[in-house]
């Protein structure tokens, strides 16, 4: 995959809520209800991007905070394959916050 243009990469955050482009990277912070939730979408994350192969920076902070950066190393930016496993990041989000029942 290439390496995006500044024009596409405004385009596609349009598509995804809360994301932002910084430091060639797409990123975003997800507040949760508590420990437990944040640690499931973690895991939930590192699920997708482990089907995908296209493994995401994660860092879990202040017990409930979750900030994912997302880049295609190999060409230095951001490419579609960041696109889709933030979608899926985002899909996961729902399926994490409606499966939590203790």
């Amino acid at each position: 995959m290439s390496k995006m243009s500044q024009k596409q990469i405004n385009s596609n955050l349009t598509k995804i809520v809360g994301w932002i482009f910084e430091n060639d990277s797409i990123t975003k912070q997800f507040l949760h209800k508590d420990f437990i939730e944040a640690l499931a979408f973690v895991n939930a994350v590192g699920l997708e991007a482990e089907k995908m192969n296209h493994h995401p920076d994660i860092l879990m902070f202040a017990w409930n905070n979750v900030k994912i950066t997302i880049s295609t190393h190999s060409t230095g930016g951001v490419t579609e394959k960041d696109f889709l496993l933030a979608q899926k990041i985002e899909e996961r989000k729902k399926w994490v916050r409606g499966s939590m029942n203790y």
